[in-house]
């Protein structure tokens, strides 16, 4: 089977499964009441929504990632096997966590320890930050291994939080992820790691798939399940694309530094950083009159544009650079809603 279609093969079996299964999982998600109802003015949906549709996203992976298995592509990475077997044993724990949560609400604290032990199972099987370049001489920094530790645990916890956190309006998580697997997707083909890029390439596939039931007027959401699955994918898939983070900070930079104002911003008004609000951006301007549609296109375009930057600049000094320049940006953005919010 010639390369493209082994690619067009795994994105196929993948969004398909997703499409066609996602109908099947809201009915189950009705029929098991486990539903998103509107009880607090953080939701901005007026009826009850099926939530589950993280089960649907994660067996269009597994199916597509399991069909990948037997396509004759040559690995140069001898760890490789191991990473995969991290990323789908985590991401199952991230699935059940989330279905856990979905059903029962768990505490924000408890929500956090889950994550960290879904991070853990990742770094056990390879799944770690131990090197990175540094941009203004182009070397390689290798980490001690509580470095390492501190931060990969970080990242990946981060990551599930940044995925959760921006699942507050109709398809936006799932339309950034979709596009982060993108990037990511074409950097590792550019690079010729083949057998790795199936990965995101699967992701993005299910992402696809579900995308038609999520985007506004949203008929199911992801829960939990979804967004701690899709979070924690892809924070490991950027590590196995050799540790890409700068790549993901760029595609993410936005939703990242929210979460960090939000998180910093609750901290000066003496509450817990993990109290649900309508603090975030995204809701910020959905409440200021942008439509659902307008906002989750707008952070597509941006997500996109800051991905093409990723893929085209050629050193990762211009990555470093244009990663300052957005964040500058975001934060200037965040600073005037959060004065338009006081006055």
């Amino acid at each position: 089977m010639s390369l493209p279609a082994s690619f067009g093969l795994i994105g196929g079996v993948a969004w398909l499964t997703a499409f066609a299964i996602t109908p099947l999982v809201a009915r189950l998600a009705r029929r098991w009441g486990v539903l998103d109802i509107p009880d607090t003015p953080r939701r901005v949906h007026d009826h009850p929504i099926p939530r589950l549709g993280g089960i649907a996203l994660y067996l269009a992976f597994l199916l597509a990632v399991a069909v990948g298995i037997f396509i004759p592509l040559a690995r140069h990475d001898p760890n490789e096997i191991t990473r995969l077997e991290g990323l789908l044993l985590g991401g199952t724990l991230a699935v059940l966590v989330g279905l856990w949560d979905d059903k029962r609400a768990l505490g924000p604290w408890t929500q956090l320890a889950a994550q960290i032990a879904i991070a853990l199972v990742g770094i056990r099987f390879l799944l770690f930050i131990e090197v990175t370049t540094n941009p203004l001489t182009g070397r390689q920094i290798w980490f001690p291994w509580p470095v390492t530790l501190a931060i990969t645990l970080v990242w990946l916890v981060g990551m599930m939080n940044t995925v959760n956190w921006l699942d507050g309006l109709d398809g936006l998580a799932d339309g950034v992820v979709a596009i982060i697997c993108l990037v990511l997707f074409l950097h590792m083909w550019r690079l010729g790691q083949y057998s790795v890029a199936l990965l995101p390439l699967a992701l993005l596939g299910a992402t696809l798939g579900f995308l038609p039931y999520n985007f506004h007027p949203a008929r199911v959401f992801m829960g939990s399940s979804g967004s701690l699955f899709l979070g924690f994918a892809a924070g490991a898939l950027s590590i196995m694309a050799g540790a890409k983070l700068a790549t993901a900070l760029l595609v993410l930079g936005v939703p990242i530094l929210d979460v960090a104002w939000l998180i910093i911003t609750r901290i000066r008004r003496g509450v817990s950083p993990m109290e649900a609000d309508r603090g975030h951006l995204h809701h910020r301007l959905y409440d200021i009159g942008l439509s659902q549609r307008r906002v989750v296109l707008l952070y597509y375009a941006i997500c996109a544009g800051a991905g093409a930057l990723a893929l085209l600049l050629p050193s990762p000094l211009d990555k470093l650079l244009a990663l300052l320049i957005l964040g500058a940006l975001a934060l200037s953005l965040l600073g005037s809603m959060a004065r338009r919010r006081e006055t």
